[in-house]
């Protein structure tokens, strides 16, 4: 009994120490672990750092070659420096000379765009005053375009005349009188009135042809605006032209009353753009 109490702590002191030796073990691996890890990384790095070290050192022998290429080459470069500040100095007048003129023709532009600008402007006025004062005539019998700058009122030849006679009737004295009354507030517009026909021939004892009859029904209206409506004779042009300008195809009814009718046509003031080219 004696020596199991002997034993006993012996045994516990052994056991005590093998539990204790056991941790410290793992304690000392784990450091060990962890300070070759810490040496890995260290080469690693230093690895690293030779050869970022390189490539600076390749750098600046790069470096120094290039600098030393543009020593060796300075008088040249300066040499061509020189030779170019002549040749500015030469291109700079050329330059200004070639910018003055830009400024010309860009003025010259510009005032342009102003006078089409303003002729635009003129055209949708009379035409907007023009439909006003037709409002009232069957759109059938009237037509108010723009086309290329050029406003064009066609009337149709039922509205103004009776069959193959120029003479103008009553009811279309006052359609005339509409468009007078547009005319007339602006007095520097210039006015062509056209005669046309379709292709059905006509002989008279008071019409030769239909050349005959386009020309006489244009007159007709020019005099009708002239002594009426005082319309001043030097702004008007009276011209016929038959059957050939048709609108449409002379093979149906409908396209010959189409053709059937007399254009007037307000013209821009070209003068304004002869003035502009002159002072180009």
């Amino acid at each position: 009994m004696k020596k199991v109490k002997k034993i006993l702590p012996i045994a516990l002191s052994l056991a005590l120490f093998s539990c204790v030796s056991s941790k410290k073990f793992k304690e000392l691996n784990a450091n060990y672990q962890r300070a070759q890890a810490e040496d890995k990384n260290c080469n690693d790095a230093l690895q690293k750092a030779r050869a970022d070290n390189f490539d600076i050192s390749k750098k600046l022998a790069d470096l120094q070659t290039h600098n030393e290429y543009l020593k060796k080459n300075n008088s040249q470069v300066l040499g061509a420096l020189q030779d170019m500040s002549v040749l500015s100095a030469k291109q700079a007048e050329s330059v200004k000379e070639s910018l003055e003129s830009i400024s010309k023709k860009d003025a010259y532009i510009m005032n342009l765009q102003s006078a089409i600008a303003r002729k635009d402007s003129l055209n949708m006025v009379l035409v907007m005053n023009l439909k006003s004062g037709l409002k009232d005539v069957n759109n059938k019998d009237i037509n108010i375009k723009v086309e290329k700058g050029v406003v064009y009122i066609d009337i149709s030849d039922k509205l103004l005349f009776n069959s193959g006679k120029y003479a103008v009737t009553e009811k279309a004295k006052k359609v005339l009188g509409e468009v007078a009354q547009v005319l007339n507030a602006h007095p520097d517009i210039e006015i062509i009135v056209e005669g046309h026909t379709d292709n059905v021939p006509i002989h008279t004892s008071c019409i030769e042809d239909n050349w005959d009859l386009s020309v006489k029904r244009a007159t007709s209206v020019v005099r009708i605006l002239e002594n009426q409506y005082k319309i001043s004779p030097s702004r008007m042009a009276a011209s016929g032209h038959s059957e050939y300008l048709p609108v449409e195809s002379n093979n149906t009814e409908n396209g010959k009353a189409m053709n059937r009718r007399t254009r007037i046509i307000i013209l821009p003031q070209l003068d304004q753009f002869f003035k502009l080219m002159i002072k180009k």
